[in-house]
C-alpha cells in the first residue's frame, strides 16, 4: 500500500498518470508539460490563466518550471517498482483477505473487489471508476465536490456547485462523459488526419527512397560506362602510341641506312681521293722534268672523279620531318575523341547548322550557317511563312529522338538566349524562346544567367565565368540540360518534360551573337 501511495502522490490531477516532463506554476502545483501546456493553451482566450487544481488566477500566461526533483523520482519509481505493486490497490471492504479491486466509487471513496462490486449500489451518484486511492484529484478542491461536469472556456473539470455559483457560472460545460466523448471524437478525427499525413509522408519516403535507388543505379551505370570509355580510350592512346614510336623507329632507321648508305660511298670515294693525292704528290716529288711532264695531265685526275662521284650525294640523304608524326598525333587523337564522343551523344555540334530561312532581318546569319549575330542595319531576307519577325532563329537540324549535345559562345554583352524549340512555334514577335509552352532556353545578360519555359524562369545571381556554354537534350527522357563550360564544368539547369513534337536548337541575339562551336 505504501507504493500505491506514493504512486499517487507522484500523479497528475488531469492525466492521472505518473508525472510526465513535471513542471510547476508559481502556485505550487505540480502537472505534466504537455497536460498543463493544453490547459493553458485553451485559457488563451479568457481573461485571465488559472491553476486547474487550486484555481488560482494569473494575469498573464504563467511560466512553468521544470520540477527536476520531481521527475527524477517519477522515473525511478517507475523504472524500480513493478507493476503489479503500484497498481496493487486493495479492497475496503474485504476483512479476512487482501483481495485485489477492480473498481473505486467515487461517491463512496472505497476500493471494491469483483465480489462487492456485484453488491455495489447501482445509484448513478454511485460513480465506479478503475483503482485509485487519489480521489481527491477527483472532487473539486473549494466545494470538496465530485467532479462532474467540464468547463469549455477554461478547459477544467468542474463540480456543480462551481457551475451554479461558483467562478463558472455562466460557461458552457458538459458533463464529463459528453466531454471526454466529444474530445474522443476530435482526437479520433486527429488520428485519420494524422494517418493521412503520415501515409503521405511514407509515400514520399518511398519516393526519395525509389529516387536514391535509382540514382545509385544510374551512377553505376554511368561509372561502368565511364571506367570502359577510359579503358577503349587508354587502349587506343597505348595503340596510337605504339604506331607514332614504331613509325619513328622505322624513320629512323631509314633515314640512319640513307646516311649510312651515303657515308660509305664517301668513305670509298675519300680513299680514291688520298690514292690519287698520293700520286699527285709523288709526281710533285720528281726532279726530272720530263718525268713530271710525260705523266697524264692533271685534270684527269680531278675533273672527272668531281663530276661522277661527289655531285647529288648530300641531296639523297632522306630527311626526318618531325611536323608529319605530330599531324599523324592530332589526327589519331581526334579521332579517338570522335569515336568518344559517337558513344556518348548521336549528334555532336559538327551536325548541327543554322536555317536562313527562319532568320529575322535584325539578325545575320554566317557563311558556315554556324553562327548568330546582331545585324546593326536591318536585313531585307526575302519573305517567308518559316521567318521570324525578330532577332530569332532555329537550326536546320531537327531532334525527334536520341540524345544531343552541342556547345555555344556568346559575347560578353548584350543579351543572348539559346535552347531548343518545336517547330509549331509562333513566328510573331511575343514568342522569344522561354516565353511560351512550346520552348525552353537559357539567358545570358549582363552577367546573369536565367532560365526560362512559358514566362516562368529562375536568375542565378553567380555570373558566368566563361561565355560558353554546353546544352545536353536526352529527347525520350524528356530532358534538357544547361551547363556553363568553366574549369570545373558547372551545371545551371535542368528543363523536365513530354517533349511532343521534334525540336530546332533555337537562338536570340541583341547587341550581341552566338556560335556553335566545337569541342576544346
Amino acid at each position: 500500500m505504501a507504493f500505491a501511495n506514493v504512486s499517487e502522490e507522484l500523479s497528475c490531477c488531469i492525466c492521472l498518470n505518473v508525472y510526465q516532463d513535471p513542471v510547476m506554476l508559481q502556485c505550487g502545483h505540480n502537472f505534466c508539460s504537455s497536460c498543463i501546456g493544453g490547459v493553458l493553451d485553451k485559457q488563451k482566450g479568457s481573461q485571465c490563466y488559472s491553476c486547474p487544481q487550486c484555481r488560482t488566477e494569473f494575469p498573464e500566461r504563467p511560466a512553468l518550471h521544470r520540477n527536476i526533483t520531481l521527475r527524477n523520482i517519477a522515473e525511478h519509481l517507475q523504472l524500480n517498482v513493478p507493476k503489479q505493486v503500484i497498481s496493487g490497490i486493495l479492497c475496503n471492504y474485504c476483512i479476512n483477505s487482501s483481495a485485489p479491486s477492480v473498481k473505486t466509487c467515487v461517491l463512496c471513496e472505497a476500493s471494491l473487489c469483483e465480489g462487492h462490486v456485484k453488491v455495489h449500489n447501482k445509484a448513478a451518484e454511485h460513480i465506479l471508476i478503475e483503482p485509485t486511492t487519489c480521489l481527491e484529484k477527483r472532487k473539486c478542491p473549494t466545494h470538496k465536490k465530485i467532479l462532474e461536469y467540464y468547463c469549455n472556456k477554461d478547459s477544467v473539470c468542474i463540480c456543480v456547485s462551481c457551475r451554479l455559483d461558483g467562478k463558472h457560472k455562466g460557461h458552457p460545460v458538459d458533463p464529463i462523459n459528453t466531454a471526454s466523448a466529444k474530445k474522443k471524437e476530435k482526437l479520433k478525427n486527429s488520428v485519420e488526419g494524422l494517418s493521412s499525413q503520415k501515409a503521405q509522408a511514407t509515400s514520399h519516403i518511398q519516393m526519395l527512397l525509389a529516387h536514391e535507388n535509382k540514382m545509385k543505379k544510374d551512377t553505376t551505370s554511368v561509372t561502368k560506362i565511364i571506367t570502359n570509355l577510359f579503358l577503349e580510350i587508354r587502349k587506343n592512346l597505348d595503340a596510337l602510341e605504339k604506331r607514332i614510336l614504331n613509325n619513328l623507329s622505322v624513320e629512323e632507321g631509314l633515314v640512319s641506312k640513307s646516311v649510312s648508305d651515303i657515308i660509305k660511298h664517301l668513305e670509298t670515294e675519300v680513299e680514291k681521293f688520298s690514292q690519287k693525292i698520293m700520286q699527285i704528290e709523288k709526281l710533285c716529288n720528281m726532279t726530272d722534268p720530263l718525268n713530271v711532264l710525260q705523266q697524264p695531265r692533271e685534270d684527269n685526275y680531278t675533273k672527272r672523279e668531281k663530276h661522277q662521284n661527289l655531285e647529288g650525294t648530300t641531296t639523297d640523304v632522306k630527311h626526318f620531318h618531325q611536323e608529319e608524326t605530330f599531324i599523324t598525333l592530332l589526327h589519331g587523337l581526334s579521332r579517338i575523341m570522335r569515336e568518344v564522343r559517337i558513344d556518348m551523344f548521336a549528334q555532336t555540334d559538327t551536325d548541327i547548322i543554322l536555317d536562313r530561312d527562319t532568320a529575322g532581318n535584325s539578325i545575320n546569319i554566317s557563311e558556315d550557317l554556324k553562327s548568330v549575330s546582331w545585324a546593326k542595319q536591318l536585313n531585307n531576307y526575302p519573305e517567308n511563312p518559316a521567318r521570324f519577325s525578330f532577332n530569332q532563329v532555329l537550326s536546320k537540324t531537327v531532334f525527334s529522338s536520341g540524345r544531343h549535345y552541342w556547345e555555344v559562345e556568346t559575347g560578353k554583352t548584350g543579351i543572348c538566349r539559346m535552347g531548343v524549340a518545336y517547330s509549331s512555334i509562333d513566328r510573331r514577335e511575343q514568342a522569344t524562346i522561354g516565353n511560351d509552352e512550346k520552348s525552353w532556353c537559357l539567358e545570358y545578360c549582363g552577367n546573369n544567367l536565367t532560365v526560362l519555359h512559358n514566362k516562368r524562369g529562375f536568375r542565378f545571381s553567380a555570373p558566368a565565368s566563361r561565355l560558353s556554354f554546353g546544352v545536353y537534350l536526352d529527347y525520350e527522357a524528356g530532358r534538357l540540360s544547361f551547363y556553363e563550360l568553366c574549369d570545373p564544368v558547372r551545371f545551371i539547369h535542368t528543363f523536365t518534360t513530354t517533349f511532343t513534337e521534334p525540336l530546332h536548337a533555337a537562338f536570340v541575339v541583341k547587341e550581341s551573337f552566338a556560335r556553335i562551336k566545337g569541342f576544346k
